[in-house]
This record gives C-alpha cells, structure tokens and sequence, in this order.
C-alpha cells in the first residue's frame, strides 16, 4: 500500500467523478471512483481509504444512507459532503450524522482541495493524540515498578487504589526507594494522566526560591525580576504537583501551601490578581515527620492535609526476592543506553547482589550495575566489576568464599520466612529437596 491519503469519490456524474480524480491525482492522492452506493462499498471491502467525497443525490441508495454504512463500517472515515444549492439543509443533517464538512456544486477545486487537507491533517492530529494517549495508558499499567515481593504487590494495589481519588498522597520510604516512580505511576493511572506532572525538590532550594519556583512571580517583584514568571503551581493546572523532601519546607512555605491546597487559589509573588487552579498534590519524604512535628519543625496542620492517603516504600534490604528482577531490568535498560551487548549477570556477581545491604537501596543497585557496565566487558557482569567487594562496609558478616556467601543468604532469607522452606525455596528459584540439603549442608538447623 501507499503511503500517500487516499480519496474516493462517489457520484453518479461521469464528469465530476473525473475531474476529481484528475485533480487529486495531481495533488499527489490516491484515489478511486464509484458511481453508486453499490459500488462504492464494493471499493471500500477492496481497499483502505482516508477520505470518501460523497455526492448525496444519486439513483438508488442516496448519499446519506450510504454515510450511514460508511460509519458502521469505519466510523474514523473521513467523510465530505457534495451537494447542489437546492440541497444545503440534506447537507446540515449529514454534518449532524458525522460528516466532516460540505461542498456545493459546481465545486471549487482550491475551495476543495483547502478542505480535503484540512480533514486530512484532522485525522492525523486525531491518530497522534490516540496514539499518546495509548501510550500514557501503558505507563499506567505499573510495568516500570520492578518487583513481585508481597511488599511491592502490596505498594502496586494501593497506587492502583489511590489513583482512582484525587486525595493528597504521602510516600515514605528511604532515599533511593524510587518515591518519585510511584509518584508518576499514580500520576498515569489517574484521571489527570492527560496532564503534566510537576516534580519539585524541596530540599534543593532555598525558602525565598521555593516560594518562587512555586508561585512564580511579577516582572519587578525583587531585584532581578525582570519578567512575568508561570510557577510550578501554574504548570500542573489539570494535573499533578509532586512536592520531593517535603520535610525540608519551612512552616511560612508551609501555611502558604495549606491555604492554595484547600482553595485552590493563590497570587503571583508581587502580584494581586488570584489565580484558580486545579490541581492534585503527591508528597515524598525520607523524613520522620511526625518526629519534626514533636521538635516544631513541620506543622501538623499542614502534615494532616498531606497525609490523607499513606504508601511505605520498603528498603531494598527487606526485599532481596527482587534483586535478581531489579538487575536483570536495568541490566537489559543500560545495555540498550550504552549499546553494549550486556546479557547476563555472573551467578557469582548474584550472590554479592543478594548478600550486600544496599544503603542506597534502588538507586545505589542502578548506580553499581551501570559502572559496572563500564569498565567491564560484555556478555556478562562479573563480581569484580562491581563496586561492592567488601560486604563488611555495609555493616554485613565479611566473607570470603562463595559458600560463606550461600550459607549466609539461605539463613537470611530462613529468618525472614520464619523458616517456612516451601516460601524460602520460591524466593530462592530452587525446589525443596535441594533448600533441605543446603540446610543439612550448612547447619543451618540444630
């Protein structure tokens, strides 16, 4: 098939079913003829077609009855009227049935060729915009939150829950948990996912620059103003404001978004006029606020706003099940960035994976695995890429052979299953008969 629109047209003119022909054919369409509706429909089972002119007096089957037709059978194609002056109102009660537009006869070739372009150029716009908003609606479906531990299936439903609400949204978890990825997937599975989301990172900025990164601010509201400035609030008008380290806002910052959260109002800095928004709030924090709330130091009317709905993010160390499928993820993820043909991780750069306690969690496993994919070479990471040799600076047992190794990760994961070998052999890709050896192996029961 051709790349280029192609046109039929329908009418039962022999002259101007051929001068329409001619006419496209030289604009660069494709196009095909019909004299009726019998045949017309004949052409449109044979082949594909983005625009059908369509004459709406003719013998037989009329021009709108067969737009009908034309609609159960693609409702996305474009359909343009041709009609005589006698017939302007058949031609408004096509528009009414889904016709693009209407020409009358004797037709302008520039009239319509100006509007066979612009019904053109509509169903591409209108193609792009489904094709986006199919692609929002795949990052809706969480696949970039890596993990199937029982703790991360359970952060999964409750961003699933929570999207549903505009509510504010509190997650907690450590720095490197990834707060922000589950910020963003409740953003895409919201109704709002056809709008920004608007991150901020508190705790990068200064109160006076907050306020105006937030605000925004009047040409001449302080020195240095020279221009009218749209703050973060503007931006995620329709969608979301995501507040990063929100611990680290001072109370003044804090009462000042209180009030624009629960009005949904606020003023330029330097301005008067109040500006209305709408907008949905998601908070992260690595912070223990209600410790900050006891020292003065974070208001708990401004903490009871932003924690209406709650997600804990666990560390990495308490869901070493998912460090294989993490790895494995950003393994496949920097050997695409790189163009390097990475395409395993060594059984022994594993067992260190699994071993280690990551202080940096997420973050810290991504950073290690991507150095790693620099100075070592393809197909496999090896141990001794890994910028984790020494367990013991993580505040682990140090060991030195690969057994240590197993026998330690088996008794760590005995203890978090309260030695349930059926759950421990799941979470270690092994089946029962081999866990028991390895027990019986290692002592690991007396």
């Amino acid at each position: 098939m051709s790349d280029r629109p192609a046109i039929l047209v329908v009418d039962d003119e022999l002259s101007v079913r051929d001068s329409l022909d001619h006419w496209f054919r030289r604009d660069g369409f494709r196009t095909g003829t019909a004299k009726d509706a019998t045949e017309a429909l004949k052409r449109l089972e044979e082949d594909s077609w983005d625009l059908v002119l369509l004459d709406i007096k003719m013998p037989g089957v009329d021009g709108l009855e067969l737009q009908k037709r034309i609609r159960e059978i693609d409702p996305e194609l474009l359909v343009v009227m041709i009609t005589a002056y006698a017939t302007v109102e058949t031609a408004v009660r096509a528009l009414k049935q889904g016709a693009f537009d209407y020409v009358t006869k004797p037709v302008d070739p520039d009239e319509l060729s100006h509007l066979v372009h612009k019904a053109l150029e509509q169903r591409r716009l209108r193609a792009e915009n489904l094709q986006l908003r199919r692609k929002i609606e795949h990052m809706s479906s969480l696949e970039r939150i890596v993990g199937d531990s029982p703790q991360m299936v359970k952060v999964c439903e409750m961003i699933r829950s929570v999207a549903t609400s505009d509510a504010t949204v509190l997650i907690r978890g450590e720095s490197g948990t990834g707060k922000e990825l589950v910020a963003q997937a409740i953003h895409a599975a919201s109704r709002r996912r056809y709008f920004p989301i608007v991150p901020i990172n508190c705790g990068a900025l200064s109160e006076s620059l907050l306020e105006s990164e937030l605000f925004g601010h009047e040409k001449g509201a302080f020195t240095g103003a020279q221009f009218r400035r749209k703050g973060r609030l503007e931006m995620a008008d329709g969608g979301t404001l995501f507040l990063d380290e929100v611990g680290t806002i001072s109370p003044k910052t804090q009462v000042e978004l209180l009030r624009v959260i629960e009005t949904k109002r606020f003023t330029r800095l330097g301005g008067s006029k109040p500006i209305e928004i709408d907008f949905r709030v998601i908070c992260a924090t690595n912070q223990a606020l209600e410790k900050l709330m006891a020292e003065q130091r974070f208001r708990e009317d401004f903490y009871y706003r932003i924690n209406v709905l709650s997600i804990d993010l666990p560390p990495l160390r308490e869901r070493r099940e998912d460090i294989p499928l993490l790895a494995q993820h950003l393994l496949e993820k920097y050997s695409m960035q790189m163009n390097r043909p990475f395409r395993e991780i060594s059984p022994e750069a594993m067992d260190l994976l699994l071993i280690y306690r990551w202080p940096g969690n997420v973050r810290e496993l991504a950073n290690a695995l991507e150095r790693a994919m620099v100075i070592g070479s393809p197909p496999s990471v090896r141990s001794e890429d890994l910028p984790i040799h020494d367990a013991s600076a993580a505040g682990l047992p140090a060991v030195d052979t690969l057994a240590e190794m197993e026998s330690l990760h088996i008794k760590n994961i005995l203890e978090r299953t309260g030695g349930n070998v059926k759950q421990s052999a799941q979470i270690l890709g092994i089946d029962r008969a081999t866990l028991y050896n390895k027990i019986k192996k290692y002592e690991l029961r007396k």
